[in-house]
Protein backbone atom coordinates (compact mmCIF):
# COMPACT_ATOMS: atom_id res chain seq x y z
CA UNK A 1 0.00 0.00 0.00
CA UNK A 2 2.91 2.73 0.50
CA UNK A 3 5.35 2.87 -1.49
CA UNK A 4 8.68 3.15 -1.23
CA UNK A 5 11.84 4.92 -3.60
CA UNK A 6 15.40 4.86 -2.97
CA UNK A 7 18.31 5.82 -5.13
CA UNK A 8 22.27 6.06 -4.22
CA UNK A 9 24.79 6.21 -7.21
CA UNK A 10 26.49 9.22 -9.03
CA UNK A 11 23.47 11.63 -10.08
CA UNK A 12 21.59 13.94 -7.78
CA UNK A 13 19.18 11.72 -5.65
CA UNK A 14 16.43 13.41 -5.13
CA UNK A 15 14.92 14.34 -8.91
CA UNK A 16 14.88 10.64 -9.08
CA UNK A 17 13.28 9.73 -5.83
CA UNK A 18 10.53 12.29 -6.12
CA UNK A 19 9.72 11.36 -9.63
CA UNK A 20 9.58 7.80 -8.80
CA UNK A 21 7.03 8.43 -6.16
CA UNK A 22 4.86 10.07 -8.49
CA UNK A 23 4.85 6.82 -10.38
CA UNK A 24 3.66 5.07 -7.26
CA UNK A 25 0.86 7.28 -6.22
CA UNK A 26 -1.09 5.03 -7.54
CA UNK A 27 -0.86 2.75 -4.33
CA UNK A 28 -2.99 5.07 -2.43
CA UNK A 29 -1.30 7.96 0.48
CA UNK A 30 -2.16 10.20 2.53
CA UNK A 31 1.50 11.54 2.88
CA UNK A 32 4.65 11.74 2.07
CA UNK A 33 8.69 11.96 2.66
CA UNK A 34 12.42 11.75 2.02
CA UNK A 35 15.71 11.58 3.93
CA UNK A 36 18.50 12.60 2.02
CA UNK A 37 22.75 13.21 3.45
CA UNK A 38 23.70 16.73 2.48
CA UNK A 39 26.68 18.26 4.30
CA UNK A 40 27.60 14.84 5.84
CA UNK A 41 23.96 14.85 7.55
CA UNK A 42 20.72 13.07 7.49
CA UNK A 43 18.23 15.89 6.69
CA UNK A 44 14.42 14.62 6.85
CA UNK A 45 11.51 16.68 5.42
CA UNK A 46 7.78 15.23 5.49
CA UNK A 47 4.64 16.71 4.63
CA UNK A 48 0.89 15.59 4.94
CA UNK A 49 -0.87 15.59 1.43
CA UNK A 50 0.42 14.92 -2.14
CA UNK A 51 3.86 14.68 -3.48
CA UNK A 52 3.40 18.15 -5.11
CA UNK A 53 3.47 19.46 -1.71
CA UNK A 54 6.54 17.85 -0.50
CA UNK A 55 7.69 18.83 -3.74
CA UNK A 56 7.49 22.70 -2.79
CA UNK A 57 9.66 22.20 0.51
CA UNK A 58 12.66 20.59 -1.35
CA UNK A 59 15.56 22.41 -3.24
CA UNK A 60 16.13 19.72 -6.21
CA UNK A 61 19.20 20.92 -6.70
CA UNK A 62 20.97 19.59 -3.61
CA UNK A 63 23.84 17.72 -4.80
CA UNK A 64 22.93 14.41 -2.86
CA UNK A 65 23.37 11.53 -4.21
CA UNK A 66 21.55 9.28 -1.61
CA UNK A 67 18.13 9.49 -0.86
CA UNK A 68 14.98 7.41 0.35
CA UNK A 69 11.55 8.64 -0.19
CA UNK A 70 8.02 7.10 1.23
CA UNK A 71 4.54 7.58 0.14
CA UNK A 72 1.89 6.90 3.68
CA UNK A 73 -0.92 5.05 3.78
CA UNK A 74 -1.80 5.13 7.26
CA UNK A 75 -2.78 2.37 9.00
CA UNK A 76 -1.10 3.49 12.91
CA UNK A 77 -1.65 6.59 13.80
CA UNK A 78 -3.40 9.72 12.53
CA UNK A 79 -2.63 11.55 9.25
CA UNK A 80 0.42 14.33 10.36
CA UNK A 81 3.61 15.32 9.54
CA UNK A 82 4.92 13.43 13.03
CA UNK A 83 3.30 10.10 11.79
CA UNK A 84 4.53 10.67 8.28
CA UNK A 85 7.89 8.59 6.80
CA UNK A 86 11.01 8.73 7.12
CA UNK A 87 11.38 7.84 10.67
CA UNK A 88 14.22 8.31 12.51
CA UNK A 89 15.81 7.36 16.11
CA UNK A 90 19.42 6.93 17.07
CA UNK A 91 21.21 6.43 14.06
CA UNK A 92 18.63 4.93 11.80
CA UNK A 93 16.25 6.55 9.77
CA UNK A 94 13.38 3.91 8.07
CA UNK A 95 10.72 4.25 5.23
CA UNK A 96 8.82 1.54 5.42
CA UNK A 97 5.88 -0.57 4.16
CA UNK A 98 3.70 -3.22 5.40
CA UNK A 99 2.69 -3.84 9.24
CA UNK A 100 4.55 -4.48 11.91
CA UNK A 101 2.23 -6.79 14.57
CA UNK A 102 4.12 -7.16 17.48
CA UNK A 103 5.26 -3.41 17.18
CA UNK A 104 3.27 -2.63 21.35
CA UNK A 105 5.47 -5.13 22.65
CA UNK A 106 8.86 -4.26 20.84
CA UNK A 107 7.89 -0.54 21.76
CA UNK A 108 7.18 -1.40 25.49
CA UNK A 109 10.80 -3.67 25.68
CA UNK A 110 12.97 -0.29 23.89
CA UNK A 111 11.01 2.50 26.30
CA UNK A 112 12.24 0.04 29.37
CA UNK A 113 15.71 0.90 28.05
CA UNK A 114 14.83 4.56 27.83
CA UNK A 115 14.01 4.99 24.24
CA UNK A 116 11.62 8.29 23.62
CA UNK A 117 9.54 7.67 20.64
CA UNK A 118 7.64 10.80 19.07
CA UNK A 119 5.18 8.94 16.70
CA UNK A 120 2.03 6.36 16.56
CA UNK A 121 2.66 4.43 14.27
CA UNK A 122 4.14 0.77 14.09
CA UNK A 123 7.31 1.91 12.09
CA UNK A 124 9.43 3.47 14.48
CA UNK A 125 10.06 0.45 16.64
CA UNK A 126 12.29 -0.17 13.56
CA UNK A 127 15.08 2.00 13.73
CA UNK A 128 14.66 1.59 17.26
CA UNK A 129 15.64 -1.75 17.56
CA UNK A 130 18.09 -1.54 14.96
CA UNK A 131 19.87 1.59 17.14
CA UNK A 132 19.54 -0.69 20.05
CA UNK A 133 21.01 -3.86 18.30
CA UNK A 134 23.59 -1.84 16.33
CA UNK A 135 24.53 -0.22 19.84
CA UNK A 136 25.51 -4.08 20.65
CA UNK A 137 26.36 -5.49 17.24
CA UNK A 138 29.11 -2.31 16.28
CA UNK A 139 27.69 -4.44 13.18
CA UNK A 140 25.14 -3.04 10.68
CA UNK A 141 24.26 -5.89 8.97
CA UNK A 142 24.23 -7.79 12.02
CA UNK A 143 21.64 -5.36 13.62
CA UNK A 144 19.82 -5.95 10.50
CA UNK A 145 19.58 -9.40 11.33
CA UNK A 146 18.37 -9.45 14.93
CA UNK A 147 15.88 -6.53 14.08
CA UNK A 148 14.21 -8.58 11.12
CA UNK A 149 14.29 -11.67 13.56
CA UNK A 150 12.27 -10.24 16.28
CA UNK A 151 9.98 -8.10 14.17
CA UNK A 152 6.17 -9.78 13.56
CA UNK A 153 4.12 -8.94 10.29
CA UNK A 154 5.14 -7.57 6.68
CA UNK A 155 7.72 -4.92 5.58
CA UNK A 156 9.89 -3.42 2.50
CA UNK A 157 12.82 -1.09 4.31
CA UNK A 158 14.94 1.37 2.87
CA UNK A 159 17.46 2.50 5.86
CA UNK A 160 20.04 4.71 5.55
CA UNK A 161 22.75 5.10 8.83
CA UNK A 162 24.33 7.90 10.27
CA UNK A 163 27.47 5.74 10.75
CA UNK A 164 27.56 4.70 7.10
CA UNK A 165 26.32 7.52 4.70
CA UNK A 166 28.08 5.69 1.42
CA UNK A 167 25.83 2.46 1.54
CA UNK A 168 22.03 2.60 1.33
CA UNK A 169 19.74 -1.09 3.20
CA UNK A 170 17.07 -2.81 2.06
CA UNK A 171 15.23 -5.93 3.74
CA UNK A 172 11.92 -7.41 2.36
CA UNK A 173 9.29 -9.90 4.15
CA UNK A 174 6.36 -10.07 2.79
CA UNK A 175 5.68 -6.36 1.62
CA UNK A 176 7.20 -5.89 -2.72
CA UNK A 177 10.63 -4.44 -3.32
CA UNK A 178 12.77 -4.60 -5.95
CA UNK A 179 16.59 -3.60 -6.80
CA UNK A 180 17.16 -1.79 -10.27
CA UNK A 181 20.59 -1.40 -11.37
CA UNK A 182 21.06 1.54 -13.68
CA UNK A 183 23.91 3.13 -15.59
CA UNK A 184 24.96 5.61 -12.76
CA UNK A 185 23.65 4.19 -10.01
CA UNK A 186 20.49 1.71 -8.16
CA UNK A 187 17.45 2.12 -6.94
CA UNK A 188 15.00 0.01 -4.48
CA UNK A 189 11.40 0.50 -4.96
CA UNK A 190 8.11 -1.12 -4.20
CA UNK A 191 7.23 -1.68 -7.97
CA UNK A 192 8.44 -1.72 -11.55
CA UNK A 193 6.83 1.94 -12.41
CA UNK A 194 9.01 3.73 -9.93
CA UNK A 195 12.18 3.00 -11.96
CA UNK A 196 11.13 3.00 -15.75
CA UNK A 197 12.23 6.23 -16.26
CA UNK A 198 15.94 5.36 -15.42
CA UNK A 199 16.58 1.48 -15.95
CA UNK A 200 14.40 -1.60 -17.17
CA UNK A 201 16.41 -3.57 -15.42
CA UNK A 202 15.19 -5.47 -12.06
CA UNK A 203 16.01 -8.04 -9.22
CA UNK A 204 13.20 -9.58 -7.21
CA UNK A 205 13.91 -9.95 -3.65
CA UNK A 206 12.63 -12.94 -1.80
CA UNK A 207 11.37 -13.18 1.94
CA UNK A 208 13.74 -11.92 4.35
CA UNK A 209 16.76 -11.19 1.72
CA UNK A 210 18.87 -8.15 2.16
CA UNK A 211 20.84 -5.88 0.24
CA UNK A 212 23.49 -3.49 0.69
CA UNK A 213 23.74 -0.73 -1.78
CA UNK A 214 26.93 0.92 -2.91
CA UNK A 215 27.11 3.78 -6.08
CA UNK A 216 28.56 1.20 -8.04
CA UNK A 217 27.34 -1.88 -6.85
CA UNK A 218 25.24 -4.25 -4.40
CA UNK A 219 25.26 -7.49 -2.05
CA UNK A 220 22.57 -9.82 -1.66
CA UNK A 221 22.39 -11.61 1.89
CA UNK A 222 20.07 -14.09 3.38
CA UNK A 223 18.70 -13.31 7.30
CA UNK A 224 21.92 -15.42 7.99
CA UNK A 225 24.45 -13.02 5.89
CA UNK A 226 25.55 -15.43 3.27
CA UNK A 227 26.01 -13.91 -0.37
CA UNK A 228 23.51 -14.86 -2.77
CA UNK A 229 23.40 -14.36 -6.69
CA UNK A 230 20.22 -12.90 -8.22
CA UNK A 231 19.34 -13.01 -11.49
CA UNK A 232 18.59 -9.36 -13.20
CA UNK A 233 15.27 -9.71 -15.20
CA UNK A 234 14.46 -6.76 -17.92
CA UNK A 235 10.77 -5.77 -17.83
CA UNK A 236 9.33 -6.02 -21.16
CA UNK A 237 6.92 -2.90 -21.25
CA UNK A 238 7.91 0.71 -21.10
CA UNK A 239 7.29 3.94 -19.47
CA UNK A 240 4.66 4.90 -21.53
CA UNK A 241 2.26 1.95 -20.03
CA UNK A 242 2.12 3.88 -16.88
CA UNK A 243 1.58 7.42 -18.99
CA UNK A 244 -2.13 9.38 -19.25
CA UNK A 245 -1.05 9.67 -23.00
CA UNK A 246 -3.96 12.12 -23.49
CA UNK A 247 -6.72 11.11 -21.31
CA UNK A 248 -7.90 12.63 -18.30
CA UNK A 249 -7.31 10.21 -15.69
CA UNK A 250 -5.93 6.64 -15.69
CA UNK A 251 -9.52 4.61 -15.02
CA UNK A 252 -10.50 6.20 -18.26
CA UNK A 253 -7.00 5.28 -20.33
CA UNK A 254 -6.97 2.08 -18.93
CA UNK A 255 -11.32 1.27 -19.98
CA UNK A 256 -10.31 2.27 -22.94
CA UNK A 257 -7.49 -0.13 -23.70
CA UNK A 258 -9.97 -3.36 -22.83
CA UNK A 259 -10.00 -4.17 -26.19
CA UNK A 260 -6.54 -4.53 -26.46
CA UNK A 261 -6.39 -6.40 -23.16
CA UNK A 262 -9.23 -9.06 -24.33
CA UNK A 263 -6.54 -9.61 -27.38
CA UNK A 264 -3.58 -10.03 -25.57
CA UNK A 265 -5.23 -12.73 -23.30
CA UNK A 266 -7.01 -14.80 -25.56
CA UNK A 267 -4.42 -15.09 -27.98
CA UNK A 268 -1.53 -15.45 -25.11
CA UNK A 269 -3.82 -19.00 -24.70
CA UNK A 270 -5.16 -19.93 -27.72
CA UNK A 271 -4.37 -20.20 -31.35
CA UNK A 272 -6.01 -21.12 -34.43
CA UNK A 273 -9.24 -22.31 -32.00
CA UNK A 274 -7.18 -24.65 -30.03
CA UNK A 275 -5.23 -23.83 -26.54
CA UNK A 276 -1.76 -23.57 -26.44
CA UNK A 277 0.94 -25.06 -24.12
CA UNK A 278 0.46 -21.90 -22.21
CA UNK A 279 -2.88 -23.36 -20.59
CA UNK A 280 -2.42 -26.62 -18.47
CA UNK A 281 -4.66 -29.48 -18.41
CA UNK A 282 -6.90 -29.46 -14.92
CA UNK A 283 -9.32 -31.71 -15.69
CA UNK A 284 -7.80 -34.02 -12.75
CA UNK A 285 -9.20 -31.84 -9.72
CA UNK A 286 -12.99 -32.74 -8.87
CA UNK A 287 -13.33 -29.26 -6.27
CA UNK A 288 -11.81 -26.00 -6.94
CA UNK A 289 -11.97 -23.35 -4.34
CA UNK A 290 -11.72 -19.68 -5.43
CA UNK A 291 -10.30 -17.27 -3.13
CA UNK A 292 -9.65 -13.42 -3.30
CA UNK A 293 -10.11 -9.60 -2.32
CA UNK A 294 -12.31 -7.05 -3.66
CA UNK A 295 -12.88 -7.36 -7.21
CA UNK A 296 -10.70 -10.42 -8.15
CA UNK A 297 -12.97 -11.96 -5.43
CA UNK A 298 -16.21 -10.93 -7.78
CA UNK A 299 -14.37 -12.47 -10.43
CA UNK A 300 -14.17 -15.82 -8.43
CA UNK A 301 -18.05 -15.26 -7.98
CA UNK A 302 -18.47 -15.05 -12.20
CA UNK A 303 -16.02 -17.80 -12.27
CA UNK A 304 -18.39 -20.29 -10.02
CA UNK A 305 -21.23 -19.46 -12.16
CA UNK A 306 -19.55 -20.48 -15.44
CA UNK A 307 -17.49 -23.65 -14.04
CA UNK A 308 -20.37 -25.06 -12.31
CA UNK A 309 -22.60 -24.56 -15.41
CA UNK A 310 -20.10 -25.49 -17.85
CA UNK A 311 -17.63 -27.95 -16.69
CA UNK A 312 -19.75 -29.73 -13.63
CA UNK A 313 -17.25 -29.28 -11.11
CA UNK A 314 -18.18 -27.97 -8.12
CA UNK A 315 -16.74 -24.13 -6.52
CA UNK A 316 -16.73 -22.46 -3.63
CA UNK A 317 -15.73 -19.04 -3.78
CA UNK A 318 -14.45 -16.81 -0.62
CA UNK A 319 -12.82 -13.80 0.45
CA UNK A 320 -9.37 -14.40 1.37
CA UNK A 321 -9.68 -12.27 4.95
CA UNK A 322 -12.10 -14.99 6.04
CA UNK A 323 -10.84 -18.36 3.86
CA UNK A 324 -7.18 -18.32 5.48
CA UNK A 325 -8.34 -18.17 9.23
CA UNK A 326 -11.80 -20.39 8.98
CA UNK A 327 -11.51 -24.48 8.58
CA UNK A 328 -11.61 -25.67 4.83
CA UNK A 329 -12.75 -28.72 3.90
CA UNK A 330 -10.48 -29.88 0.37
CA UNK A 331 -8.28 -32.96 -0.42
CA UNK A 332 -5.98 -33.85 -3.12
CA UNK A 333 -8.55 -33.47 -5.82
CA UNK A 334 -9.02 -29.80 -5.14
CA UNK A 335 -7.53 -26.73 -7.17
CA UNK A 336 -7.25 -23.56 -4.66
CA UNK A 337 -7.11 -20.69 -7.28
CA UNK A 338 -6.04 -17.40 -6.06
CA UNK A 339 -7.01 -14.25 -8.44
CA UNK A 340 -4.76 -10.98 -7.31
CA UNK A 341 -4.17 -8.34 -9.64
CA UNK A 342 -1.15 -7.48 -8.17
CA UNK A 343 0.30 -11.05 -7.10
CA UNK A 344 1.54 -9.18 -3.40
CA UNK A 345 -2.54 -9.26 -1.80
CA UNK A 346 -1.55 -10.32 1.57
CA UNK A 347 -4.58 -12.18 2.90
CA UNK A 348 -4.94 -14.12 -0.92
CA UNK A 349 -1.35 -14.45 -0.13
CA UNK A 350 -1.56 -16.10 3.08
CA UNK A 351 -4.32 -18.19 2.05
CA UNK A 352 -2.87 -19.59 -0.76
CA UNK A 353 0.14 -20.61 1.88
CA UNK A 354 -2.09 -22.02 4.07
CA UNK A 355 -3.35 -24.15 0.91
CA UNK A 356 0.19 -24.99 0.31
CA UNK A 357 0.99 -26.02 3.83
CA UNK A 358 -1.93 -28.84 3.64
CA UNK A 359 -0.65 -30.15 0.96
CA UNK A 360 -3.06 -28.77 -1.76
CA UNK A 361 -2.45 -27.82 -4.78
CA UNK A 362 -2.65 -24.05 -6.06
CA UNK A 363 -3.12 -22.15 -8.95
CA UNK A 364 -2.36 -18.17 -9.31
CA UNK A 365 -4.26 -15.82 -12.12
CA UNK A 366 -2.21 -12.69 -11.41
CA UNK A 367 -1.24 -9.57 -13.83
CA UNK A 368 2.41 -9.29 -12.80
CA UNK A 369 4.81 -11.24 -13.78
CA UNK A 370 6.76 -13.21 -11.14
CA UNK A 371 5.15 -11.60 -8.14
CA UNK A 372 4.94 -13.37 -4.56
CA UNK A 373 1.61 -15.24 -5.04
CA UNK A 374 2.81 -15.79 -8.99
CA UNK A 375 6.00 -17.28 -7.72
CA UNK A 376 4.74 -19.19 -4.77
CA UNK A 377 1.87 -21.23 -6.58
CA UNK A 378 2.06 -24.35 -7.78
CA UNK A 379 0.92 -22.86 -11.25
CA UNK A 380 0.24 -19.77 -12.40
CA UNK A 381 -1.68 -18.06 -14.94
CA UNK A 382 -0.67 -14.29 -16.11
CA UNK A 383 -3.58 -12.15 -17.45
CA UNK A 384 -2.30 -9.79 -20.27
CA UNK A 385 -3.53 -6.67 -18.90
CA UNK A 386 -0.26 -4.71 -18.29
CA UNK A 387 0.02 -1.52 -15.49
CA UNK A 388 -2.43 -1.20 -14.11
CA UNK A 389 -2.47 2.37 -12.09
CA UNK A 390 -5.79 3.67 -11.11
CA UNK A 391 -7.04 2.36 -7.84
CA UNK A 392 -10.20 1.27 -9.24
CA UNK A 393 -9.25 -2.10 -11.27
CA UNK A 394 -10.88 -2.07 -14.44
CA UNK A 395 -8.73 -3.29 -17.68
CA UNK A 396 -7.25 -6.14 -14.95
CA UNK A 397 -10.60 -7.21 -13.76
CA UNK A 398 -12.22 -7.95 -17.90
CA UNK A 399 -8.50 -9.79 -18.57
CA UNK A 400 -9.37 -11.62 -15.64
CA UNK A 401 -13.26 -12.51 -16.73
CA UNK A 402 -11.65 -13.92 -20.08
CA UNK A 403 -8.78 -15.73 -18.66
CA UNK A 404 -11.89 -17.38 -16.16
CA UNK A 405 -13.81 -18.10 -19.24
CA UNK A 406 -11.40 -19.79 -21.04
CA UNK A 407 -10.73 -21.61 -18.01
CA UNK A 408 -13.72 -22.90 -17.76
CA UNK A 409 -13.55 -24.04 -21.48
CA UNK A 410 -10.55 -26.27 -20.79
CA UNK A 411 -12.13 -27.53 -17.93
CA UNK A 412 -15.24 -28.59 -19.83
CA UNK A 413 -12.67 -29.76 -22.09
CA UNK A 414 -14.36 -28.97 -25.28
CA UNK A 415 -12.80 -26.25 -27.33
CA UNK A 416 -15.78 -25.45 -29.64
CA UNK A 417 -16.83 -23.08 -27.32
CA UNK A 418 -13.81 -20.80 -27.89
CA UNK A 419 -15.30 -19.70 -31.18
CA UNK A 420 -17.42 -17.57 -29.17
CA UNK A 421 -14.51 -15.58 -28.32
CA UNK A 422 -14.00 -14.28 -31.94
CA UNK A 423 -15.05 -11.26 -32.98
CA UNK A 424 -15.79 -10.19 -29.48
CA UNK A 425 -13.49 -7.72 -29.94
CA UNK A 426 -15.72 -5.57 -32.25
CA UNK A 427 -18.57 -5.65 -29.28
CA UNK A 428 -16.18 -4.76 -27.19
CA UNK A 429 -15.05 -1.69 -28.75
CA UNK A 430 -18.67 -0.22 -29.70
CA UNK A 431 -19.45 -0.58 -25.72
CA UNK A 432 -16.15 1.66 -25.01
CA UNK A 433 -16.91 4.26 -27.73
CA UNK A 434 -20.76 4.45 -26.45
CA UNK A 435 -21.72 7.48 -24.25
CA UNK A 436 -23.51 7.25 -20.90
CA UNK A 437 -23.99 10.19 -19.60
CA UNK A 438 -27.17 10.21 -18.99
CA UNK A 439 -27.21 7.61 -17.43
CA UNK A 440 -24.30 9.36 -15.26
CA UNK A 441 -26.15 12.23 -14.33
CA UNK A 442 -29.20 10.34 -13.13
CA UNK A 443 -26.82 8.29 -11.05
CA UNK A 444 -24.72 11.31 -9.97
CA UNK A 445 -28.19 12.66 -8.33
CA UNK A 446 -28.43 9.34 -6.17
CA UNK A 447 -27.73 9.35 -2.38
CA UNK A 448 -28.22 5.16 -2.17
CA UNK A 449 -27.83 2.81 -5.33
CA UNK A 450 -29.31 -0.84 -5.28
CA UNK A 451 -28.05 -3.23 -7.48
CA UNK A 452 -30.05 -6.21 -8.59
CA UNK A 453 -29.35 -9.91 -10.55
CA UNK A 454 -28.83 -13.46 -10.47
CA UNK A 455 -26.39 -15.78 -10.57
CA UNK A 456 -23.34 -14.55 -12.72
CA UNK A 457 -25.51 -11.24 -12.83
CA UNK A 458 -25.40 -10.94 -9.36
CA UNK A 459 -21.48 -11.36 -9.09
CA UNK A 460 -21.59 -8.69 -12.12
CA UNK A 461 -23.67 -6.26 -9.77
CA UNK A 462 -20.93 -6.69 -7.03
CA UNK A 463 -18.82 -5.28 -9.15
CA UNK A 464 -20.46 -2.37 -10.75
CA UNK A 465 -21.92 -1.66 -6.83
CA UNK A 466 -18.13 -1.61 -5.98
CA UNK A 467 -17.06 0.56 -8.99
CA UNK A 468 -20.04 3.06 -8.23
CA UNK A 469 -19.06 3.45 -4.42
CA UNK A 470 -15.50 3.27 -4.45
CA UNK A 471 -14.76 6.26 -7.31
CA UNK A 472 -17.81 8.39 -6.30
CA UNK A 473 -18.68 7.69 -2.60
CA UNK A 474 -22.44 6.90 -3.67
CA UNK A 475 -23.22 4.28 -1.04
CA UNK A 476 -24.17 1.79 -3.29
CA UNK A 477 -25.48 -2.05 -2.51
CA UNK A 478 -25.75 -5.36 -4.68
CA UNK A 479 -28.52 -7.62 -4.19
CA UNK A 480 -29.76 -10.82 -5.13
CA UNK A 481 -33.11 -10.04 -6.73
CA UNK A 482 -34.69 -13.27 -4.80
CA UNK A 483 -33.43 -11.31 -1.45
CA UNK A 484 -35.41 -8.13 -1.99
CA UNK A 485 -38.69 -8.99 -0.37
CA UNK A 486 -36.18 -10.78 2.66
CA UNK A 487 -36.00 -7.21 4.24
CA UNK A 488 -34.45 -4.96 1.71
CA UNK A 489 -37.28 -3.76 -0.31
CA UNK A 490 -37.97 -1.73 2.76
CA UNK A 491 -35.50 1.12 2.08
CA UNK A 492 -36.87 1.63 -1.99
CA UNK A 493 -39.27 4.47 -1.99
CA UNK A 494 -40.18 7.32 -4.34
CA UNK A 495 -37.26 7.64 -7.16
CA UNK A 496 -34.89 5.30 -5.30
CA UNK A 497 -32.39 4.26 -7.77
CA UNK A 498 -32.56 0.46 -8.88
CA UNK A 499 -30.27 -0.94 -11.12
CA UNK A 500 -30.98 -4.18 -12.73
CA UNK A 501 -28.79 -6.40 -14.65
CA UNK A 502 -30.53 -9.04 -16.57
CA UNK A 503 -28.33 -11.10 -18.90
CA UNK A 504 -29.23 -15.04 -18.48
CA UNK A 505 -32.64 -15.31 -20.49
CA UNK A 506 -33.25 -18.61 -18.68
CA UNK A 507 -34.40 -16.60 -15.48
CA UNK A 508 -34.73 -13.43 -17.08
CA UNK A 509 -38.52 -13.52 -16.14
CA UNK A 510 -37.53 -13.93 -12.62
CA UNK A 511 -35.14 -10.81 -12.16
CA UNK A 512 -37.84 -9.06 -14.40
CA UNK A 513 -40.41 -9.49 -12.02
CA UNK A 514 -38.44 -8.19 -8.87
CA UNK A 515 -37.44 -5.01 -10.88
CA UNK A 516 -41.64 -4.78 -11.19
CA UNK A 517 -42.11 -5.23 -7.26
CA UNK A 518 -39.41 -2.01 -7.48
CA UNK A 519 -41.14 0.08 -9.68
CA UNK A 520 -44.04 -0.56 -7.81
CA UNK A 521 -42.65 1.29 -5.27
CA UNK A 522 -41.81 3.98 -7.65
CA UNK A 523 -38.15 3.27 -7.70
CA UNK A 524 -36.23 4.56 -10.71
CA UNK A 525 -34.71 1.48 -12.35
CA UNK A 526 -31.99 1.51 -15.34
CA UNK A 527 -32.41 -1.68 -17.15
CA UNK A 528 -29.07 -3.18 -17.86
CA UNK A 529 -29.58 -5.84 -20.76
CA UNK A 530 -29.31 -8.18 -23.64
CA UNK A 531 -32.93 -8.75 -24.43
CA UNK A 532 -34.86 -6.09 -25.53
CA UNK A 533 -38.08 -5.56 -23.99
CA UNK A 534 -40.43 -3.02 -24.59
CA UNK A 535 -42.35 -2.82 -20.58
CA UNK A 536 -42.94 0.23 -18.41
CA UNK A 537 -41.12 -1.40 -15.87
CA UNK A 538 -37.66 0.42 -16.35
CA UNK A 539 -36.95 4.50 -16.65
CA UNK A 540 -33.90 3.73 -19.19
CA UNK A 541 -32.26 0.67 -20.69
CA UNK A 542 -28.80 -0.24 -21.88
CA UNK A 543 -29.35 -2.39 -24.31
CA UNK A 544 -26.17 -5.06 -24.76
CA UNK A 545 -25.16 -7.26 -27.33
CA UNK A 546 -26.30 -10.79 -27.49
CA UNK A 547 -23.36 -13.18 -27.11
CA UNK A 548 -23.18 -16.66 -25.49
CA UNK A 549 -23.16 -16.91 -22.08
CA UNK A 550 -19.95 -17.80 -20.97
CA UNK A 551 -18.37 -14.31 -23.00
CA UNK A 552 -21.25 -12.12 -21.95
CA UNK A 553 -19.84 -11.09 -18.74
CA UNK A 554 -16.38 -9.09 -20.39
CA UNK A 555 -19.21 -7.21 -22.54
CA UNK A 556 -21.56 -6.57 -19.24
CA UNK A 557 -18.68 -4.92 -16.90
CA UNK A 558 -17.99 -2.45 -19.34
CA UNK A 559 -20.92 0.14 -19.06
CA UNK A 560 -20.50 -0.30 -15.38
CA UNK A 561 -17.22 0.50 -15.47
CA UNK A 562 -17.93 3.58 -17.64
CA UNK A 563 -20.75 4.76 -15.85
CA UNK A 564 -18.70 4.78 -12.47
CA UNK A 565 -16.43 7.01 -13.90
CA UNK A 566 -18.87 9.38 -15.17
CA UNK A 567 -20.60 10.13 -12.03
CA UNK A 568 -16.98 10.24 -10.26
CA UNK A 569 -16.33 12.85 -12.94
CA UNK A 570 -19.60 14.60 -12.55
CA UNK A 571 -19.13 14.28 -8.99
CA UNK A 572 -15.73 16.04 -8.68
CA UNK A 573 -14.12 13.25 -7.01
CA UNK A 574 -10.48 11.84 -6.77
CA UNK A 575 -11.10 9.21 -9.56
CA UNK A 576 -7.49 7.73 -9.70
CA UNK A 577 -6.90 8.35 -6.64
CA UNK A 578 -10.27 7.30 -4.00
CA UNK A 579 -9.93 8.38 -0.36
CA UNK A 580 -8.37 5.96 2.02
CA UNK A 581 -7.99 3.66 -0.73
CA UNK A 582 -4.70 2.11 -1.82
CA UNK A 583 -3.80 0.28 -5.44
CA UNK A 584 -2.29 -3.09 -3.71
CA UNK A 585 -3.52 -4.27 -0.06
CA UNK A 586 -0.28 -5.96 1.08
CA UNK A 587 -1.15 -5.44 4.77
CA UNK A 588 -4.17 -7.19 6.48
Amino acid sequence: MCGIVGYIGKEKALPKVLSGLKFLEYRGYDSAGVAYIYDNEIKITKEVGRINSLEKLLDLSIPSNIAIGHTRWATHGEVNIINSHPHKVGKFTVVHNGIIENYLKIKEKLQKEGIIFKSSTDTEVIPALLDYYYQKENNILKAIVKTINELEGSFALGIICDDDKNNLYAIRRGSPLIIAPSNDGIFIASDIPAILNYTNKYILLNENEIVKLSKNEYQIYDNKLNKIIKEIKIYEGSQDDAMLNGYDHYMLKEIHEEEKVFLDTFNYYVENNKFKDTMPNFKKYQNIHIVACGSAYYVGCIAKSLIENYANIPVYASVASEYRYQKNFYDQNTLVIIISQSGETADSLEALRKAKNDGIDTLAIVNVAMSSIAREAKYTLYVKAGPEIAVATTKAFLAQTTLIALLTIKLQGQNDLLKEFIGLEKHIRELLNRNYQEYAKIISKSNNTFFIGRLVDYALCLEGSLKLKETSYINSVAIQAGELKHGTISLITDNTLVIGICTKKDISSKTISNLKEVKARKANIIYITNEFIEDNFYDQIILLPKVNDIVMPILTVIPLQLIAYEVAKIRGCDIDKPRNLAKSVTVE
